[in-house]
């Protein structure tokens, strides 16, 4: 029996993929779990495996199409097999039907009268031409059967930007954006207009974290053969702290709060398009050691394009630390669905009181960003007392 290829959804939002390669080729024979094609999302250029075993055929996209979600591309077919013929789109039919099933004949309406039927247009499309302030109306859509997508909101937007501008102003370079950048750029927007944010800021003593760091790294790279990173610490200690603020790993929803079983900590890293989150699983359980590597293999294939997409989706709550930069302190927008995104400056000598006299000591600025429908001022201040605990002391956290 054939097995469809779809472009799959990666996550919620998610409404097209950007077909990027086959890495199998048409009448090639695939193996279940075999890497089958690259796709581009709004998070990273991901490796999909293939659902089954048979012979590639009936390839429909090609490198370069952005197709929506659910859309077949391709069939794993058996030896001798011929792929289903593509479903032919449905036409609408010139007769109507009562409510009680009886056809009867639509009644012809002059062109200049008939009424405009509404433009076919997603949700997420549609929120984007109201904060552009764009009439759907007047957009033409390349989505299926004419839908108007996001890219053609964002497409008209610049248009008309580019309309306006003076006509004797030169003519400036525009550099056009992926579909990470893309869509990217939409996710953030639609976080931070949609989500309330709120901010708790904490300064943490780091002596004893840089202590541990240099205490535990030999070890653990002579073991499994890694460097242990001031990163790795904090998914260590995070992850631990959240076990104990559960309202912290948690989602909103229209039902309610859900709060996560497991604590999936999501780790910023950039690569040449934007900023990917990559997953570490279950990381208020998983040994130091295992978290390095896991953080280690993650950034690897990230800076290689070759993330999977069980590798970026499930994260719980986010970590982007900026400290390799030299960044003091920053504010992070928060990635739905997770109510939390904890934010980390550099650490740096500075003067502070130890034992009532001036004394200097390695400083790290956290900040933490919150859903205000999920955690309130409270709750947040509670975790960043306890996560400031947690990593003046990290032997206790971490034996």
């Amino acid at each position: 029996m054939a097995i469809s290829i779809v472009m799959p959804a990666l996550e919620m939002a998610q409404e097209t993929g950007k077909l990027l390669s086959w890495l199998k080729k048409e009448g090639e024979k695939v193996t279940k779990g075999d890497l089958l094609l690259e796709i581009e999302t709004d998070k990273a250029v991901v490796e999909i495996e293939a659902p089954g075993d048979g012979i590639l055929a009936g390839v429909t996209a090609h490198e370069g199409d952005v197709i929506p979600v659910g859309q077949t591309i391709a069939w794993l077919v058996l030896p001798g097999e011929n792929p289903p013929a593509q479903a032919a789109p449905t036409v609408p039919s010139a007769r109507a039907t009562s409510t009680v099933g009886r056809a009867v004949e639509a009644v012809p309406v002059a062109p200049e009268q008939a009424p405009a039927a509404a433009p076919r247009i997603s949700p997420k499309a549609r929120r984007l031409a109201k904060e552009l302030g764009l009439d759907i109306s007047r957009l033409r859509g390349t989505g299926p059967e004419g839908a108007i997508t996001t890219e053609d909101v964002q497409s008209a937007a610049d248009s008309r930007e580019s309309s306006a501008a003076p006509a004797a102003a030169p003519a400036s370079e525009v550099e056009p954006l992926s579909q990470i950048a893309r869509l990217m750029a939409e996710r953030t927007t639609q976080s931070w207009t949609s989500v309330p944010h709120f901010f708790v800021v904490r300064e943490v003593d780091c002596t004893e974290l840089v202590a541990a760091q240099k205490r535990l790294a030999p070890a653990i790279e002579q073991a499994r053969d890694v460097r242990l990173t001031i990163t790795d610490l904090l998914v260590a200690l995070v992850a631990r702290v959240l076990a104990k603020h559960p309202q912290i790993n948690a989602s909103w929803t229209r039902e309610g709060i859900r709060l996560h079983p497991d604590i999936n900590i999501s780790v910023a890293m950039a690569v040449k398009e934007g900023v990917v989150g990559a997953v570490i699983r279950n990381a208020h359980t998983a040994e130091l050691g295992e978290i390095a590597v896991q953080r280690r293999d993650l950034s690897e294939r990230a800076r290689a394009n070759r993330l999977r997409p069980a590798d970026i989706s499930g994260g719980t709550f986010t970590i982007s630390n900026l400290g390799m930069y030299q960044v003091d302190a920053f504010s992070a927008i928060i990635t739905p669905p997770q109510s939390a995104t904890l934010a980390v400056g550099s650490i740096v000598d500075r003067v502070v009181p130890v034992e009532g006299k001036p004394g200097i000591r390695p400083v790290m600025i956290l900040t933490l960003s919150s859903d205000h429908r999920v955690v309130d001022g409270a709750r947040a201040a509670e975790f960043m007392k306890d996560l400031s605990e947690a990593l003046s002391r990290p032997g206790e956290r971490l034996g």
